[in-house]
């Protein structure tokens, strides 16, 4: 078992640095031999909203190498963030990877894992919340592939730009108070079912913690590819980070 987990590097263009970054650790994996798995943790695009024309033309060279790896064997799941929604319309449907919108638990190798985006965290985020709730009712999520793609692309980037600034300013004022979130979080998820790793991303803030009182459980936070470009990898052996 050889797992690599990968969240928050909101790409925005196919050109930048971190799209070939991603591209280079994509194109290394030939197939079950170098991962077994691979997990998307959310806000891998910057913007993606449904099965738009628009995006799959625009990542094309990303979702190549996602379909190869499928192909391969390579067991990939993708979780949707809060900059990407509605995946299943062309990620599950076009490409066969499983796609999620809650927390999952996976038994991997000798561990019990469980995965999240991470954006339903803090409970006291009551505006988010109810957001999150509404972007995910059934209406909406029967609405936005059918949506022009011009209006989703702009009314999306205002939303992604706002989500941005929003968490850069909450980064800003506390990293501490970020922090201590990702530690509540991850006690309160341990009592209700017990695990070896929670890992999960949204807060860009890179957090490795012991759970106390909890036989060495751990909650990992990827933190996000603005503060540099990194995947964390899982085998029998434990955790380990990688730069890309």
């Amino acid at each position: 078992m050889t797992a690599y987990f990968l969240s928050d590097i909101h790409l925005s263009t196919i050109e930048e640095p971190n799209t070939h970054r991603l591209l280079s650790f994509l194109r290394s994996i030939r197939g079950p031999q170098d991962a077994t798995h691979l997990f998307l943790l959310g806000d891998i695009f910057d913007l993606w909203v449904a099965g738009h024309y628009y995006f799959v033309q625009k990542y094309s060279t990303v979702i190549e190498e996602l379909r190869r790896l499928q192909a391969a064997g390579v067991e990939i799941h993708y979780f949707e963030g809060n900059h990407d929604l509605y995946l299943e319309h062309f990620f599950g449907h076009e490409l066969g990877l499983k796609i999620h919108s809650a927390a999952e638990y996976f038994q991997l190798g000798r561990f019990r894992v469980r995965l999240e985006h991470g954006d339903q965290m803090d409970p006291f985020d009551r505006g988010y919340i109810f957001l999150r709730k509404l972007l995910r009712t059934r209406f909406m999520q029967w609405l936005a592939p059918r949506l022009p793609s011009g209006f989703v692309v702009w009314l999306g980037e205002r939303m992604s730009h706002s989500s941005r600034k929003y968490t850069s300013a909450v980064k800003t004022i506390s990293t501490d108070r970020a922090v201590q979130v990702i530690h509540m979080h991850a006690m309160r998820a341990f009592v209700e079912q017990p695990f070896d790793f929670l890992i999960c991303g949204h807060v860009h803030v890179k957090e490795d913690y012991a759970l106390p009182d909890s036989d060495n459980a751990r909650v990992i936070n990827l933190g996000s590819w603005f503060d540099g470009a990194y995947t964390l990898k899982l085998t029998d052996g434990g955790p380990e980070w990688v730069g890309l």
